[in-house]
């Protein structure tokens, strides 16, 4: 039987709300109700939901953090608790910042010594109509895992899928619903994901052992969905041939393609299990890609600049484009370099102003002490997250936020009940990433819907690893499997 969480043991002055009096319920959510309205009007209301530039959701976060300060100031909370509570955030999030660059090179040199081209060539092998649905699943996880973007994947790998799938006779809702689960949990799982690298610097932990810990639950689902697509195939009178050797010639004749491209990602998982520090695996990771390229791409990088020299260094700091004969595959061969991570290390450093001044306040104390009130188990504790994960999804539209918000709202929680910081990155990634795209008005749920023709509602059923994903993490809870406790010094 588990243990109950008290209402009591949320210390409002543990949470630094210093103010002469308690904030109440009203007070404590009259910043995130500012900032889920601000959202749903970006979101509804400005064509392209830009309504602040390229960088609106992180306006968004600041204003709500200005908002909970003027919140203070009502409550006579100092400005001085206020700073002090922003900084120390930021001071958490340097390390993961630092990675976040490390990823955006990562991504620039694998692209360039070829390591992301050769994934995708001898992953496309794989397709065969009597297994199609599963292998789609396989590729576009591969991919995925390649790129970190769920949202590449489905516009590249996925497209062509969907077109093949559909030469074959298979519902286009089945394909997509591949793509989908494939990609996601190659998104979920890759240390080049942006959402991969924002829960555990939201829930306080580092990016491998949120990685592995999350192999968790994600192992499981992913086993489960590829057997249903294998059912699901056995059912299907296919027609035709997959015929994909269109993309592999324009890989071949782009790259200089061989499996020795495989050893520097090998070296770098190798280092991951041996607990090497994530800074210098990817730091490695970056040095063996780049050296990689000088080796077996001479002629990409001549293609990409005079120097190259030159043309590694680019596709460390910017914008990388590889053109090919298909327009599918120039798309897929892109890479934004370290500038590409700007967007998202922003966010983190807003969600930062906004998380901070609502600890200072007291607020997310206060919302935490009322939402365990309610749900007063460990369980109940998981289960108020993934639910605050799925609501921000619906409500704030946003993958992002349904990290963000949740994860400073629950994260003392979790550590006053002596819960390891890796139990909530797992279930925020296992119901605020995977779950955005199965909500028609989220921003994942209306790019994957328009990139890939298949409307949300042809699809949903067949998402089998999202939606499944919240109950692994919650069957896993209930059972107390896995539930990492903190270590007493």
């Amino acid at each position: 039987m588990q243990d109950k969480i008290k209402p009591s043991e949320v210390d409002l002055e543990d949470q630094k709300g210093t103010g002469k009096k308690e904030l109440n319920l009203l007070e404590s959510l009259v910043p995130v109700l500012i900032l889920m309205s601000l959202l749903a009007y970006n979101i509804f209301f400005i064509e392209g939901q830009d309504w602040f530039g390229g960088y609106t959701n992180q306006y968004i976060l600041l204003m709500g953090g200005l908002v909970a300060a003027i919140v203070g100031f009502w409550n006579k909370v100092p400005v001085s608790r206020m700073i002090f509570e922003v900084w120390e955030n930021w001071k958490s999030i340097f390390v993961p910042i630092m990675i976040l660059f490390l990823v955006g090179a990562l991504a620039g040199t694998w692209l360039v010594s070829g390591i992301i081209p050769a994934m995708v060539y001898y992953g496309l092998q794989v397709l065969s109509p009597d297994i199609f649905l599963p292998a789609s699943v396989i590729i576009a996880a591969i991919i995925s895992i390649a790129t970190g973007s769920s949202w590449t994947t489905s516009a590249t790998v996925g497209i062509a899928l969907v077109g093949i799938g559909s030469a074959l006779g298979i519902p286009t809702g089945m394909i997509a619903g591949a793509v989908i689960s494939g990609a996601y949990f190659g998104d979920k799982m890759s240390p080049l994901s942006d959402t991969t690298n924002l829960a555990p610097a939201m829930a306080g932990t580092d990016l491998f052992t949120h990685i592995k810990y999350m192999a968790y639950t994600t192992v499981p689902t992913i086993i489960i969905t590829l057997i249903v697509f294998t059912i699901l195939s056995g059912t299907i009178d296919t027609t035709g041939s997959a015929d994909i050797s269109d993309l592999l010639a324009s890989i071949d004749n782009t790259f200089h393609i061989s499996p020795w491209l495989f050893l520097v990602p090998g070296i770098v998982i190798a280092m991951i299990l041996m607990k090497t520090k994530p800074l210098i695996a990817l730091g490695i990771g970056v040095l063996l890609a780049a050296i990689f390229a000088f080796i077996f791409q001479s002629d990409v990088l001549a293609s990409l600049s005079d120097s190259n020299f030159k043309a590694v260094i680019n596709a460390v700091l910017i914008d990388t484009n590889i053109e090919t004969d298909n327009d599918k595959l120039s798309e897929l061969f892109s890479s934004g370099g370290m500038n590409g991570m700007l967007w998202t290390i922003f966010l983190i450093i807003c969600a930062m102003v906004f998380g901070g001044v609502m600890d200072a306040i007291g607020a997310l104390a206060k919302i935490t002490k009322s939402l365990l009130a309610v749900a007063s188990s460990v369980f109940g504790l998981f289960a108020s997250t993934v639910i605050s994960c799925l609501g921000l999804n619906a409500i704030a539209s946003d993958q992002y936020l349904a990290i963000v918000i949740p994860g400073k709202m629950f994260k003392n929680a979790f550590e006053d009940k002596g819960l390891a910081p890796e139990n909530l990155s797992r279930t925020l990634e296992d119901s605020g990433t995977v779950t955005s795209v199965l909500i028609p008005w989220n921003t994942c749920g209306a790019y994957q819907s328009s990139v890939l023709g298949v409307s949300v509602s042809d699809y949903f059923v067949y998402a089998i690893f999202n939606y499944l994903s919240p109950f692994t993490t919650l069957f896993f809870a209930a059972l107390n499997i896995k539930i990492r406790q903190l270590v007493k010094k």
